[in-house]
């Protein structure tokens, strides 16, 4: 991923909105205290990548080593029919 102020821009983004919602954005941008790129960069970061030191590594390689737990409560509401379906 590209980053810093020296890309090239060779796409053009133009989206119509409401006065609020440009106010909103613009709000946003401005309480990060960069620009509208970086901002997004900022707000996806921890739904893009996951990074962990190495002991946080370790401790979760350990978690996920461990065997599944049977947990009854969690295979009875399971059993159950949705609340959001027609079925």
């Amino acid at each position: 991923m590209a980053t810093g102020t020296n890309r090239a821009r060779s796409e053009r983004l133009e989206v119509r909105t409401t006065k609020e919602d440009r106010a909103l954005i613009d709000q946003a941008v401005s309480a990060s205290g960069t620009d509208l790129t970086v901002a997004s960069r900022r707000t996806l970061a921890d739904r893009v990548e996951f990074v962990l030191g190495e002991q946080a590594q370790e401790a979760w390689e350990q978690i996920n080593a461990n065997p599944a737990r049977d947990l009854p409560g969690l295979r009875a509401l399971m059993a159950r029919a949705s609340p959001f379906s027609d079925e």
